[in-house]
């Protein structure tokens, strides 16, 4: 990212880090990633997004900070590193929101600020699906905050809907736009109905399954994908498929995560099955 859009990343990377410490990965030290075992693990570890495999050691080793769930440190990395460390900042500030933030207005903060840095990344480098993916999931989790309906009147949900869809026309293979495009679907028919949901929105029941179930094709090992499946049949289709979202949230839960990423995402399984 050169000039003023990098400028403004680094802007709001200084506004981010001014709301306080983040809190701690609960799990540190579970997950001991270098450089080379990040490179010798990395199709595995990037199966659901698709990232190419970096040259760049520095960057390897931040990517590392990242994979042992240092994600405050690997934001830093990430945006210190320039263009090239974009994506790894807004992976990382958006697996912390979701997952660890536990204050709503720091968590919506945050996915204001990535979904503004990727538009600006998106700008720098368009042929990038993971400038675009990150731009839609840091909005489509913001729509979530302040509730679908709301967002979709601003017309933030084909903001989210057209970027999706642009990440996997860029990389058909991007397992987890396949997963958010999926869930955009079943939320918008959640909210405002099948009839509506179609006509205004272009929201399908069966492309919403359809795209989580390419996701989990692409990606066999991703409880992240299993847990929005099982939530977007129980969105759609209700509690007469329940049996088949508590298997899927079974399945979840029992996958042996291989970095901190994955482990919040079990546990998130985990949670569902308690509830």
């Amino acid at each position: 990212m050169a000039g003023s859009e990098y400028q403004l990343a680094q802007t709001k990377h200084t506004e981010e880090t001014e709301m306080g410490k983040w809190t701690l990965f609960p799990y540190a030290g579970d997950y001991q990633f270098d450089a080379a075992s990040v490179k010798k693990h990395w199709s595995r570890l990037h199966c659901g997004d698709a990232e190419p495999l970096p040259g760049d050691r520095r960057l390897l080793d931040a990517w590392a900070l990242f994979h042992n769930g240092e994600f405050q440190n690997a934001m830093d990395a990430g945006l210190k590193i320039g263009l090239r460390g974009v994506t790894l900042a807004n992976k990382a500030a958006c697996v912390y929101a979701t997952y660890l933030e536990q204050t709503e207005k720091s968590r919506l903060d945050m996915y204001r600020e990535v979904a503004e840095r990727a538009e600006a990344h998106t700008a720098q480098d368009p042929g990038n699906p993971n400038a675009y993916y990150w731009q839609a999931y840091a909005l489509g989790r913001y729509c979530q905050g302040i509730s679908v309906a709301k967002a979709l009147a601003q017309g933030l949900g084909a903001k989210v809907k057209s970027a999706l869809e642009h990440t996997i026309k860029l990389q058909p293979r991007h397992a987890d736009a396949h997963i958010a495009l999926g869930a955009f679907h079943a939320e918008v028919i959640d909210k405002v109905g099948t009839l509506i949901g179609g006509m205004t929105y272009g929201a399908r029941k069966d492309i919403g399954l359809t795209l989580f179930q390419e996701a989990m094709r692409i990606n066999l090992e991703s409880a992240l994908a299993m847990v929005e499946y099982a939530n977007a049949l129980l969105m759609l289709e209700g509690d007469h498929r329940m049996t088949e979202a508590t298997r899927l949230y079974q399945q979840a839960a029992a996958f042996k995560p291989l970095d901190a990423a994955e482990r919040l995402e079990v546990e998130m399984a985990k949670a569902e099955l308690a509830e």
